[in-house]
């Protein structure tokens, strides 16, 4: 089993946190979101995962590093490849060709999700999907009595089905799908001007591919930073029986009310956090209250009133009350 991840969008909507650092590599409850999303796909897949291949962007050779060492954490091998300019979903997936061979799956990197199944690899493919209550904002698939997807169709007009997809796909034999991806961009076929990999599986479905949906129990999007903080909080609720204050950290005179994510050397001081915080390693809170908040590493936070907030790496926030979103170096003070 290989699993294939494109993330070399640059996460606009999540600005200013993704200036210095890629969407992907944002923490959700303590580990970066690729991570968690490889760690839940191979819980789902249940079998080991012998590489890993991250397509990207320019992100520097310590992004290269994190994301080798996230592969090497799940056992396995870890592959960087590039797509230098957004042609679509297709030609992204193409940047990573040799490694689009045998089992393969695809997932786009700034989706979570929980799921109580185990994958099927008897399918020919399997497409993740979720019931949502607003499926024309999606893209969303239709089934016939077998149970196997008939017709894929993107943000209906019109109620058609209700599953939508949250882009995680499982491909028996990549080099089909590789071949057909191909196809598009040497005819130069594309849509909204792009090559897009739902073409590709419209064309393998009408060569008589079955596609079967894989039903998952909750969507956690990293969009932007209200969805991300949400996710945070979720996270925390699922692993809120697992040990989420490090050993290290220094917690002084302060109330925690869990779950919160505390991590390594992180100190608190005359404080209360919590519910649904994760604190970065290295980060000083003093004399604050905060709820509902990620704060990442190396930051220092004195005297404010922080919830449902986002505060970057080596940040200072000095008396400032309520919903914030501050990336990396940056200070305010009210």
């Amino acid at each position: 089993m290989k699993i294939i991840i494109p993330m070399a969008g640059r996460g606009t909507r999540l600005r200013p946190h993704t200036l210095t650092v890629p969407k992907p590599l944002l923490p959700i409850a303590g580990k970066p979101i690729v991570q968690r999303l490889v760690e839940d796909i191979v819980k789902v897949c249940n079998e080991p995962v012998e590489e890993i291949a991250f397509i990207i962007g320019e992100f520097g050779e310590q992004v290269e590093k994190d994301l080798l060492s996230i592969a090497q954490q799940v056992g396995s091998v870890g592959k960087i490849y590039y797509q230098d300019k957004p042609l679509g979903t297709a030609h992204a997936l193409l940047c990573a060709k040799p490694s689009l061979t045998g089992n393969i799956v695809i997932a786009f990197a700034d989706t979570l999700f929980k799921a109580d199944f185990t994958l099927d690899k008897n399918h020919e493919g399997v497409i993740w999907v979720q019931q949502v209550p607003n499926p024309s904002a999606y893209g969303v698939i239709k089934t016939n009595t077998e149970g196997y997807i008939t017709d894929f169709v993107e943000k209906p007009t019109e109620f058609v089905s209700d599953l939508a997809i949250i882009g995680i796909y499982y491909i028996k034999n990549g080099e089909v799908l590789r071949d057909e991806m191909q196809y598009l961009i040497d005819n130069d076929l594309k849509e909204k001007g792009e090559y897009q990999l739902t073409n590709a599986l419209e064309t393998l479905k009408r060569k008589g591919v079955k596609f079967a949906p894989a039903r998952i129990t909750e969507w956690l999007d990293c969009g932007n930073k209200e969805m991300t903080v949400n996710t945070n909080q979720r996270y925390l609720e699922y692993i809120k029986d697992t040990q989420l204050v490090a050993e290290s950290a220094q917690i002084v005179n302060s109330v925690i009310i869990p779950p919160v994510y505390v991590g390594k050397n992180a100190q608190l001081h005359n404080s209360v956090v919590g519910p649904h915080v994760s604190i970065g390693d290295n980060t000083v809170v003093k004399n604050s209250v905060i709820k509902n908040t990620i704060v990442q590493q190396q930051s220092q936070i004195d005297n404010a009133n922080l919830q449902n907030s986002m505060v970057g790496s080596h940040a200072k926030v000095n008396g400032t009350a309520k919903d914030l979103s501050i990336g990396d170096y940056c200070e305010v003070k009210l």
